[in-house]
């Protein structure tokens, strides 16, 4: 199968910065898997289901990509997948000490799988899933953040 790694996310919903993080992972590692985690600290506009359909739909055009979920640890996950990798996107220094963190604990947790960080496009650096759902709330122009698809399943939900 070669080197798997997995980029873990909530992509409620998933964002050109999400796709640029993906993309640019698939080219690394010989298999990717887009994991959807539900984030408890998060009350999710999209079920995990509808998350992976958009996931599944926007990385189509990516032949070493796969979607999947996952509702445990993702050291847990990683070791079931036989991952050697856990791929995260950076888009400032906000978002480094919460990375920090996690990484740390993940390592702890299982230190045969290393986390390798992609920083963030500058186009995409500002954007969120979070200031995605707010501006698309006002029926604001979003496709210029998010897939077509995802920018109709927006429309559908605020509707």
């Amino acid at each position: 199968m070669g080197r798997l790694a997995i980029c873990p996310g909530s992509f409620d919903p998933v964002t050109y910065g999400h796709l640029d993080i993906i993309q640019r992972g698939a080219k690394v590692f010989d298999h990717l898997v887009v994991a959807v985690f539900n984030n408890q600290s998060k009350s999710p506009l999209f079920t995990v289901e509808e998350r992976m359909e958009l996931l599944k739909k926007a990385t189509a055009d990516m032949p070493n990509v796969s979607v999947d979920s996952h509702s445990g640890l993702l050291v847990d996950y990683a070791r079931e997948k036989k991952a050697e990798a856990i791929v995260r996107g950076l888009r400032a220094v906000s978002d480094f000490e919460y990375e920090l963190q996690i990484t740390s604990m993940n390592r702890k947790l299982n230190e045969d799988v290393e986390t390798f960080f992609i920083m963030t496009n500058n186009q995409y650096s500002f954007l969120s899933s979070s200031m995605v759902k707010e501006v698309a709330k006002y029926q604001a122009n979003v496709s210029d953040l998010v897939p077509k698809v995802v920018e109709e399943a927006l429309q559908k939900k605020y509707r």
